[in-house]
């Protein structure tokens, strides 16, 4: 009989078709404590997935569309005076929910990111010198277009390194495009989601997916991994140990979601490109760019076994 992680999973793909590697990947960073940057084309499913995640784990749900007018207080709220009381009252932006889609955040000015980026970092925000916990779990899944679009404010390293984990949706293949182009409208199949479990469920998971084991060879192999790209002349620059501690927690709760108590290679080899490719950049592309050639390169140079 599936249990709640199974049937989350399947909830989300019975929505978005074809897509169980990068439903799995979204869940993981979930469970890390992290927050998700999915980069693709418009049309692709990010918000989709997004609403889907929050459906069947029961999560509080806001939606922020991020334009180029957009204020630090459209996303943080904003104190109001009223006039009756003779106070001011604060009315909490959308910030405050458990689940938040920050749409196209590449798309609003560096300012607005950074309102955005702070609460993530700090799971809280101070508006007029008072601080203000966010909701718990509190997770942000943030959508960008592709830099060559037009009206685009590129996130920086520094603010990359902010996010846990960054995929991509890509195409459906062709049988789950025809599935898509014959069957209901996603919309109708996302408002019959039921959820497949609860937040104290949620947290409990988050927290076992932390205790899986790891053996003292599998460390070996992640420092391996991070040391290349520290030594190795292609890259611009190597994985902070920020970068390898989320290499490991992505790691844990990828095992965890395959039902292991101990994380095994094959667990790293998973989550590494969606953990290392917005952090990593090579020495010759001065666009400012990772690549997914850089994660393969490095799974393929560094041995499992040292």
């Amino acid at each position: 009989m599936p249990g709640p992680m199974e049937e989350t999973i399947a909830g989300v793909g019975s929505v978005l078709l074809g897509k169980e590697h990068q439903i799995k990947l979204a869940l993981t960073c979930l469970l890390s404590r992290g927050h998700l940057l999915i980069e693709d084309l418009p049309g692709m499913g990010k918000t989709t997935m997004s609403h889907a995640l929050a459906r069947v784990l029961n999560l509080s749900y806001n939606r922020i569309q991020f334009t180029s007018d957009l204020l630090p207080a459209d996303v943080l709220g904003v104190s109001i005076y009223d006039k009756d009381s003779g106070e001011f009252n604060f009315h909490p932006g959308p910030i405050f929910s458990q689940l938040v889609l920050a749409d196209e955040i590449n798309r609003t000015t560096p300012k607005s990111q950074s309102a955005l980026l702070e609460a993530m970092e700090e799971r809280q925000v101070t508006i007029e010198g008072q601080t203000r916990p966010l909701p718990i779990p509190f997770f942000v899944i943030a959508t960008q277009n592709p830099n060559t679009h037009a009206g685009t404010f590129p996130l920086p390293e520094s603010q990359l390194d902010r996010f846990l984990m960054r995929i991509e949706l890509g195409y459906p293949d062709a049988v789950a495009e025809r599935i898509l182009l014959k069957g209901e409208d996603r919309r109708v199949v996302l408002e019959r989601l039921e959820p497949t479990m609860n937040t104290r469920q949620l947290q409990a998971f988050q927290d076992e997916a932390e205790q899986v084991k790891v053996s003292e060879a599998l460390l070996d192999y992640i420092q391996r991994l991070v040391q290349h790209t520290r030594a190795a002349p292609e890259f611009a620059y190597g994985l902070s140990p920020r970068g390898a501690l989320a290499l490991l927690r992505c790691a844990r709760s990828w095992a965890f979601i395959e039902n292991r108590h101990h994380v095994v290679p094959e667990d790293v080899q998973a989550v590494l490109p969606s953990v290392v490719e917005h952090r990593l950049r090579e020495a010759a592309d001065f666009s400012g760019h990772g690549g997914s050639a850089l994660a393969q390169r490095l799974l393929t140079k560094v041995d499992v076994i040292g």
